[in-house]
């Protein structure tokens, strides 16, 4: 009798041993953390808040993990982290407060130092070196301020220029993106002329609407305007980024539904894309470049789709692609209104829809760029998530590959 209990004890604890193995094997195999700022928390009274969510390596999901931190502020815009990883910047507009988090190895954000930006944001960006922080925002006339960083804390502000339309100093400029060269050797900013394009009310002033504004980084992180800067850009730009090589500069204007290309001088000077523009969805509101440099997608805020164009790399030249649906693009949830690539493997797409109070996840094809919906997508968020950043897992590899 001893002996069969015994035996059934062993059988029992081998059954658990395979039901281990087996449930182990299935555990999700995180290699990035997403993060999202909302507008609005999940509780009662909670103004601006950033969620955690866990991606996983095989489909792309996403899961959320950690307690949501406050942004800080409310009307949190804008996310950016630093290349290593470590830490992650949050620009509020209801108390123009630039905020700094670091990030734990298990994706925990810790609050530190927060100061206050002269102006109203709208977009910020981290040279690679994490030296610097580019902040932009205010209008009549719209600036861009920079501030040093060192192991990530944010320093005293550095400088601050104002950026005027060209022949109409008094118009109402609106700096809607900003981007850093990964060589850190120019910053570019885009912006639109709400006095020259408004919709709906009166128009004031004759010039064009649309600039990118250039500037070379000097010593101590002076800006000095790059040779023809402000360069026009349509209408109303209001995404902006450069591929990994440095050559070429993208620009997403709303108005007219189109993306702009630039080629990057050796001296940050811009010349447009001879064969440009290149058409989008409705309300094309950002835009991101794989690591690879090969293919780059637009999230369409009116359209709630995705377009993505493969890189001609001699020419920087985008050109659409084909996704599985045959359209050349993908549905999102309700208003994307920013996106970003996972940076372990650079293999999953996510946009932060505003309206539809979601993230919208895609599997991006290494071969051809085409996306398909990762699995369970879109992923609830908190009220009107407005911006979206990403670090890789604190044990995984960064995708690097240049083209």
């Amino acid at each position: 009798m001893k002996f069969r209990k015994v035996s059934q004890l062993v059988l029992v604890s081998a059954l658990g041993l395979a039901v281990a193995f087996v449930l182990s094997g299935c555990l999700l195999v995180s290699i990035d953390y997403i993060f999202v700022a909302d507008s609005a928390g999940t509780t009662a009274g909670s103004a601006g808040q950033i969620q955690t969510f866990a991606t996983d390596a095989a489909s792309g999901a996403l899961r959320p993990i950690n307690q949501a931190v406050s942004s800080g502020g409310s009307t949190p815009v804008a996310l950016t982290t630093t290349a290593d990883n470590l830490n992650l910047y949050a620009a509020n507009q209801s108390n123009n407060a630039l905020v700094h988090f670091t990030v734990a190895d298990d994706g925990t954000l810790t609050q530190k130092e927060s100061v206050t930006v002269p102006f109203v944001p709208t977009s910020i960006a981290v040279n690679k070196a994490g030296s610097f922080i580019y902040v932009v925002g205010g209008s009549n006339p719209g600036k861009i301020a920079v501030y040093p960083l060192s192991s990530g804390n944010i320093g005293g502000l550095a400088s601050s220029l104002s950026l005027t339309v060209p022949g109409n100093p008094t118009d109402l400029l609106v700096p809607t993106g900003v981007n850093v060269l990964t060589n850190g050797s120019s910053v570019y900013v885009c912006a639109w002329d709400q006095s020259a394009y408004n919709p709906g009310n009166t128009v004031t002033s004759s010039a064009n609407p649309g600039w990118v504004y250039g500037f070379n980084v000097g010593s101590g992180g002076a800006l000095t305007a790059a040779g023809g800067s402000p360069y026009q850009a349509s209408i109303k730009p209001t995404g902006i980024a450069s591929d990994p090589t440095n050559r070429f500069v993208y620009v997403t204007d709303y108005a007219s539904n189109t993306l702009i290309g630039y080629t990057v001088q050796s001296t940050g000077i811009l010349n447009f894309l001879v064969n440009g523009p290149f058409k989008t969805g409705n309300q094309p509101t950002a835009v991101t470049i794989d690591p690879r440099g090969l293919y780059l997608y637009v999230p369409n805020s009116l359209s709630n789709t995705v377009s993505g164009f493969a890189i001609t790399l001699a020419t920087g030249t985008p050109t659409t692609v084909v996704a599985t649906s045959g359209t050349g693009s993908l549905v999102t949830d309700t208003q994307p209104v920013a996106t970003i690539i996972d940076p372990a493997l650079g293999r999953f797409l996510y946009t932060a829809n505003y309206l539809g109070n979601s993230i919208s996840g895609f599997r991006i094809d290494p071969n051809t760029g085409t996306l398909t919906a990762t699995q369970a997508t879109p992923y609830p968020t908190a009220a009107h998530p407005a911006a979206i950043a990403a670090v890789p897992h604190g044990n995984h590899a960064i995708q690097a590959v240049a083209p």
